[in-house]
């Protein structure tokens, strides 16, 4: 099983992600980010990329899809919180959805990932 983010590691890590789209859940030690592409194609072509990595990592996203909207949530159920399998999944998902010129994001949906650079601190 993965370890739990340290401090010292979110603060690392979370607050560049911050920077690109990713945010908070509100009540969980979790971070989510809205993709937005082209049309439904590109996003379920994105999607399928995805999940290809999902599977070789054996770690696997919350995620939902409404036409060319990607709305993704990434926590390691099995540890109960943020670990670098998530850090890790998300900036394969960004460089992925980089190498699509129809990709952005939408960021005012979360809350800020700052948050969850105290793991201690009440959500």
């Amino acid at each position: 099983m993965a370890d739990i983010l340290t401090p010292e590691e979110r603060r690392e890590h979370l607050i560049p992600m911050g920077e690109v789209g990713w945010g908070a859940v509100s009540g969980r030690d979790a971070i989510r980010k809205v993709y937005i592409f082209r049309d439904f194609v590109e996003a379920w072509g994105w999607m399928s990329r995805v999940a290809i990595w999902c599977e070789k990592w054996n770690h696997h996203p919350e995620w939902l899809n409404v036409y060319r909207t990607v709305d993704v949530t990434l926590t390691t159920h099995d540890a109960d919180g943020l670990t670098n399998l998530d850090i890790k999944l998300a900036k394969k998902m960004d460089a992925l959805a980089g190498a699509s010129t129809a990709a952005s994001h939408q960021s005012d949906l979360s809350e800020p990932i700052a948050c969850l650079c105290n793991p201690d601190a009440p959500r």
